[in-house]
């Protein structure tokens, strides 16, 4: 059965195009991709993730079992800090890519999953607690609303007391928001364009209560509703990888240019594996590319050389609204991975050129 967020009624009553992804009918697009993209790059974009997993781990123990289930460093952060981190398996493919939020240091923790993984997530740090650490998933009680965009701040910042412009990136604080709490909100995001992410339990209208109130405040902001579809396009542009495209249990964080949250100074599940192939040299790497030629890269498009030979796939590929120009990711050999190295995309039953390049395609805003 399709599960939907607290905002449902207020996507149908905007109009917007739904579709279901990860088990949850959820908003694509309400005007268009492209609007709602330049909307969030230029100024602000309300968009509803509340289809995502959050996992509270907490115990005296409970830094241990969020040390050995991620590879990034739990124990460098420190109350009110998050981290972007993985989960591997024993052979160092990626089961999930997730947030951390340290709530109370070395005790309590929450981990924000992706919609698609929240139950075999839940399953594997479950059958590697041996600490005693307690796990409560809240997933389904808690609503997310990320508000996106140059100006996201200062319309959430009307609705607090607490100084949200001055929050850090990768900070969050836990506070009251329209009398409502405890609301955390934190500097994190997925478009690269800034902004704040809202966490909130949906108790007495919580939820109609923000969402009118956002959107209110973002009037004179030009604050637009945002679809999954805009999200995806901004998050390409920024080069970040999305579970099910770049990472999955096959592909290792050190091939998906993620080796800045592997930690070899602690112990994790799939250290062994990641230690091994970082010795022996990565065979094939994620790159991005440029369309030359008129064509938009797919999901499963063959990558070739300029005679045709396969190289590899198009892992995520669309038309990008702010360097109008269409952009894709993909793997490919170390051997072709340099920026400025020509290839081709087969779309259909031609080969359309394009170039390899550094990432992100976009600067950060």
């Amino acid at each position: 059965m399709t599960k939907i967020t607290p905002f449902h009624a207020f996507h149908l009553a905007a109009g917007a195009h739904m579709a279901t992804f990860a088990g949850f009918e959820m908003p694509i697009y309400y005007t268009s991709i492209q609007e709602e993209h330049l909307a969030v790059r230029k100024q602000a974009g309300l968009f509803d993730v509340s289809h995502m997993g959050e996992f509270i781990i907490r115990g005296p123990q409970a830094i241990e079992l969020v040390q050995r289930v991620t590879t990034n460093d739990v124990a460098k952060l420190n109350d009110g800090q998050a981290q972007y981190s993985c989960m591997t398996n024993e052979e160092g493919g990626v089961l999930d890519d997730l947030i951390v939020y340290c709530i109370e240091k070395g005790k309590v923790y929450m981990l924000v999953v992706n919609a698609a993984n929240i139950d075999s997530d839940r399953e594997w740090i479950l059958s590697h607690n041996q600490f005693d650490a307690e796990l409560v998933d809240i997933s389904e009680k808690t609503c997310l609303l990320a508000v996106q965009g140059p100006l996201a701040t200062q319309i959430v910042q009307q609705l607090t007391d607490v100084d949200l412009i001055q929050l850090p990136y990768y900070r969050f604080i836990k506070t009251t928001l329209l009398g409502i709490k405890p609301v955390l909100i934190s500097a994190t995001g997925y478009t690269g364009a800034g902004g704040v992410e809202l966490y909130f339990e949906n108790k007495n209208q919580a939820a109609e209560i923000i969402w009118d109130a956002l959107i209110k405040a973002g009037q004179q902001y030009g604050l637009k509703l945002a679809g999954l579809g805009a999200r995806d396009t901004l998050r390409l542009e920024m080069g970040y990888c999305l579970y099910g495209h770049e990472l999955d249990e096959s592909t290792t964080p050190l091939e998906a240019g993620l080796g800045w949250i592997v930690k070899w100074n602690k112990e994790f599940i799939g250290k062994t594996a990641l230690q091994r192939q970082k010795e022996k040299g990565l065979t094939r790497k994620l790159i991005g590319f440029r369309m030359i030629d008129k064509g938009i890269p797919r999901q499963g498009y063959t990558i070739t050389d300029l005679e045709g030979k396969i190289i590899g796939n198009v892992t995520s590929g669309s038309y990008s609204p702010s360097l109008n120009q269409s952009i894709g990711l993909g793997y490919v050999p170390i051997s072709y991975a340099s920026p400025d190295t020509p290839i081709a995309i087969q779309i259909r039953d031609r080969l359309v050129k394009a170039t390899t390049c550094s990432l992100p395609f976009l600067k950060s805003s």
